[in-house]
């Protein structure tokens, strides 16, 4: 058996086709274990349970030279032994190498990244442009000062910043490149404003499929039941909608870009049945559709000012009517009016379904 080792693991990623060209170095050199911290939290069938390193080494080697991602905060009490609320993690080895290929970075550019984390991307761009280029910010202390920390000790110095990420970090600008490793509902004007040469307008497609925490200035509500708990007069009706299409990644990213705001959230019953929960807490809107399988139609709760299903159904229709489009035909474009989503092309934006 391999030990493991950062070579171990750019080797794992150079045979499974996702080490790209320009990285293989910094991948052998950045040592991911001297930036993962000593507890980290396995997902199993309950939720989060923690690992230490002092208790099973040899585990969490492997784990920590795996292409895989590691949550390694979460905002459970610190004594709990089943956490449900991850707020950090380390991604995936391979998504990190995805978004720095798709970076399309030149030597001698300066770098923002927006959101520390670890400090394990912001060490392999530092290996790549050198300590001077690369400025990395985070809106949790704790997490940026650890960051610092373990950078020194894996022999980098790029600039740790403290503040939120939504400003960027204008002591720093013009950037010629910006990465963030949260996920925004609203790209900032900041990012734009802050790249060179006087950043107006941006615009590009969506390359993939990524998932990452959110920023925190713009994490959604963390509990879509809440909304649902609220009570209020519900309208009854039935749909024959099988409401597994939200199963399906692109069904749900067209969706998420067609009826914005609304959460979803499934809970299990006997007997292969359950419910699919939708919740939008900034107007206070809730809709649940019950599945049971064989069944022909399925029965639809909704409250509230907005009607989730019924917009569900409409952006389905869309999406369907468009040839059921992968998210990667989707871009978005970002100019001092706000920002859009289009297909295929800049100028066929999607439509306004409410």
């Amino acid at each position: 058996m391999t030990r493991p080792s950062p070579s171990a693991l750019a080797e794992q990623l150079a045979g499974s086709g996702h080490l790209p060209a320009g990285w293989h170095t910094p991948c052998t050199h950045v040592d991911r274990a001297r930036l993962i911290p000593d507890r980290i939290w396995i997902r199993g069938d309950d939720g989060y349970q923690p690992l230490d390193r002092a208790d099973d080494p040899d585990r969490w080697r492997q784990l920590v030279y795996s292409d895989i991602p590691l949550v390694t905060q979460v905002e459970d009490p610190p004594d709990t032994a089943v956490a449900r609320t991850p707020s950090s993690s380390a991604s995936m080895p391979r998504i990190v190498l995805a978004m720095l290929q798709a970076l399309d970075i030149r030597e001698g550019q300066r770098v923002l990244e927006i959101g520390t984390g670890t400090g394990y991307n912001a060490a392999l761009l530092a290996h790549r442009l050198g300590d001077h280029l690369v400025t990395t910010i985070d809106v949790d202390p704790d997490l940026a000062d650890q960051a610092r920390a373990n950078l020194k000790t894996a022999g980098y110095a790029p600039a740790v910043v403290i503040g939120d990420g939504a400003r960027g970090w204008p002591d720093g600008a013009p950037y010629d490149r910006l990465i963030a490793t949260c996920s925004v509902h609203d790209v900032p004007r900041t990012w734009i404003e802050q790249t060179a040469p006087d950043g107006h307008t941006a615009s590009g497609p969506v390359p993939g499929d990524t998932a990452f925490m959110w920023m925190r200035a713009q994490a959604p509500s963390r509990d879509a039941m809440a909304v649902a708990r609220s009570g209020g007069e519900a309208a009854g009706s039935r749909t024959t909608l099988d409401p597994h299409f939200l199963g399906d990644d692109d069904a749900w990213f067209a969706a998420g870009d067609l009826v914005p705001g609304c959460q979803q959230v499934v809970g299990h019953g006997p007997d292969g049945a359950w419910t699919l929960w939708l919740a939008d807490a900034a107007s206070g809107s809730c809709a649940s559709v019950d599945y049971e399988p064989e069944a022909a139609d399925f029965e639809v709760e909704q409250h509230g000012p907005r009607r989730l299903w019924d917009e569900l159904m409409t952006a389905h229709a869309w999406w369907t009517a468009a040839g059921r489009p992968a998210r990667t035909r989707f871009g978005l474009t970002v100019t001092p009016a706000g920002q859009r989503i289009w297909l295929d092309q800049p100028d066929n934006t999607l439509p306004t379904l409410a």
